[in-house]
């Protein structure tokens, strides 16, 4: 039997080739000033997390490893902005609507806090 690692390393290595080939995809076909590979990819990462989530959770349509490989490997790796949604969607869907106001100031502005205090950083060395 393959290893819940292995299942999730191969998936995850599937969902980055898979983000790096669409995300180059939109860049060379759409040009708009914003980054629209990345933009795609969060978008399309977050409707089949969610897709997956209703078919193989609340459906029980898909298996507990398949799910796993999905949702944790590829898409994991696909895109991490999948993840935040849905964990900022199920504090809001549990009524603590102020915890997922929270996440997202936080997460967001905390993140663009620490890249460029990495960036800082890295011009130090």
């Amino acid at each position: 039997m393959i290893s819940k690692f292995a299942v999730v390393g191969i998936a995850g290595a599937a969902g980055a080739i898979s983000r790096y080939w669409l995300s180059g995809l939109v860049e060379r076909a759409f040009s708009f000033g914003i980054p629209l590979g990345t933009f795609a990819v969060n978008v399309a990462g977050s409707f089949l997390f969610g897709l997956v989530w209703a078919a193989g959770v609340e459906r029980m349509v898909l298996s507990v490893e398949l799910r796993l490989a999905i949702l944790t490997g590829f898409l994991g790796s696909f895109t991490t902005f999948s993840s935040f949604i849905f964990e900022t969607n199920q504090l809001a869907g549990q009524g603590a609507w102020y915890l997922g106001a929270v996440n997202l100031v936080l997460q967001i502005g905390l993140g663009l806090v620490a890249y460029r205090v990495g960036v800082a950083a890295g011009g130090l060395v």
